[in-house]
């Protein structure tokens, strides 16, 4: 008896010395948040380790995967096609496999994209814009135009991304002075909208706010957004040392799309749930997750 718990202890300790750590680091906004909360869950379940670091700019997140202080993040097409490689022109449908290839000489991995496409959007309270007769981006610029009492909130990244602010101005031939804009944390754009403190916000097409406040999307109809595809991106060699990883993380990105990820958001930004509590429940709903 005292050989065969000494082996145990001797297997058991093997299995913790050879475990997989693996850092993963994510965005500050709550489907990153989800994101990252759905994979250190069922990782863990795999037997891996995580560790999880959140709340990075994305120029910080993108610094820290390429300097191997990160093994892992869910990163989007368009964000790394427009700010990381500094291209202007993107194909929507070759978005994937174009920062795909861009990335191996970074030693970076995309793996299999979610089907879901997290761009940014302008969005506006559904009854202000009907009244208005406001459905498309071309039509809010003409009222910006108009009316230089218009309000426009915006969170700071979005000012000084390379798809940000002052190209759309120019796409768009939108003029602003500087008391027309309104710079917030992202998340506070649609308490704004909502509550009429600014006519137009900048939103995430997936957030679950847009449905729950029932906002209307704007159509961007001169196409100035790309695809932003959620998408892991990986460190190839902690790829090659962790068999089963790929696997996993693929498994999880195929279960969510833009109804599924929109639906989750609102369960934490309406119904005011915990991150890691809809994380856990999703992944055991997708039987991922062991739980009562």
């Amino acid at each position: 008896m005292k050989r065969l718990i000494i082996n145990i202890s001797l297997i058991l300790a093997a299995s913790f010395a050879s475990a997989a750590q693996i850092r993963l680091g994510s965005k500050d906004f709550t489907e990153q948040h989800l994101l990252s909360a759905m994979t250190r869950l069922y990782l863990e379940e795999k037997g891996f380790e995580v560790t999880a670091t959140t709340d990075l700019p994305s120029v910080i997140l993108r610094g820290a995967l390429i300097n191997n202080q990160l093994d892992l993040v869910w990163d989007y097409t368009g964000t790394a096609l427009i700010v990381y490689h500094k291209l202007t022109e993107v194909n929507p449908e070759q978005s994937y496999e174009r920062v795909k290839e861009l990335d191996i000489p970074n030693g970076l991995v995309w793996l299999k994209p979610a089907a879901m496409n997290n761009t940014y959007a302008f969005a506006m309270q559904r009854k202000r814009a009907e009244a208005l007769g406001i459905s498309t981006m071309s039509g809010m610029v003409k009222q910006f135009n108009q009316h230089k009492n218009w309000k426009i909130g915006l969170d700071i990244e979005f000012a000084g991304r390379p798809d940000g602010l002052k190209p759309m101005q120019e796409k768009y031939q939108l003029t602003l002075d500087r008391p027309q804009m309104k710079q917030m944390n992202s998340g506070l754009v649609y308490n704004a909208i909502r509550d009429g403190f600014v006519d137009v916000g900048l939103v995430y097409a997936t957030d679950g706010r847009v449905k729950g406040f029932d906002f209307i999307i704007l159509e961007d109809d001169l196409h100035f957004f790309p695809s932003y595809a959620a998408t892991p991106v990986v460190e190839k060699s902690v790829l090659d040392a962790n068999p089963g990883l790929e696997e996993a993380l693929n498994t999880l990105s195929a279960l969510l799309d833009n109804d599924t990820i929109s639906t989750l958001n609102a369960k934490v930004d309406i119904e005011h749930l915990r991150v890691d509590e809809v994380a856990a429940q999703f992944l055991k709903d997708k039987g991922l997750l062991q739980g009562k």
